[in-house]
């Protein structure tokens, strides 16, 4: 079997057994978004909800929505790496995955949980230098799993403007 490129996609049969191994993607995904939800929850009912915030902030209620579909695109870029690059090839950027998705799990506990506001903003910057080392790895592997991850930049560049609003302003 010829190793797959981002231009020469592997053979379906192949497809067929990696199956498992996006399930666990997701399941992955699934367990930060619970822990970002379980740690956000005391903040979101309480100091959160009396803090002064920017008037660009969205309600309550999209965020769930929205983090839902951004970790399945995650997943699914990740995957798409995993199971179309060689190993080799697919260390750097699958590693790079995984610390910018610590990273993500990091914030909410930081942010919401300890109302640490100007720790909260380090993260989330780190976790944007981290994402767009990501997607550039990717980029050079698997374009279209590249671009997957461009919604997720795109809210993690707007949840940065948030977080520091919310700090200036508390």
């Amino acid at each position: 079997m010829t190793t797959a490129t981002a231009d020469r996609p592997v053979p379906v049969e192949r497809h067929r057994r990696t199956w498992p191994v996006l399930v666990a993607l997701l399941v992955i995904n699934a367990l930060v978004a619970a822990g970002g939800s379980i740690a956000s929850t005391s903040g979101v009912d309480g100091w959160y909800a009396d803090a002064a915030k920017p008037d660009w902030i969205p309600p309550n209620a999209l965020f769930g929505p929205v983090w839902t579909v951004l970790y399945v695109l995650m997943a699914v870029a990740a995957w798409w790496v995993w199971r179309d690059v060689d190993s080799r090839s697919a260390r750097l950027p699958l590693v790079l995955y995984g610390v910018q998705l610590a990273l993500n799990a990091a914030w909410t506990p930081v942010f919401f949980g300890a109302e640490i506001l100007g720790g909260g903003l380090v993260i989330i910057l780190l976790l944007e230098v981290a994402l767009v080392a990501t997607i550039v790895a990717f980029h050079r592997v698997h374009r279209r799993a590249a671009w997957l991850l461009g919604p997720y930049l795109a809210w993690a560049l707007y949840a940065t403007t948030l977080n520091a609003a919310v700090a200036a302003l508390n």
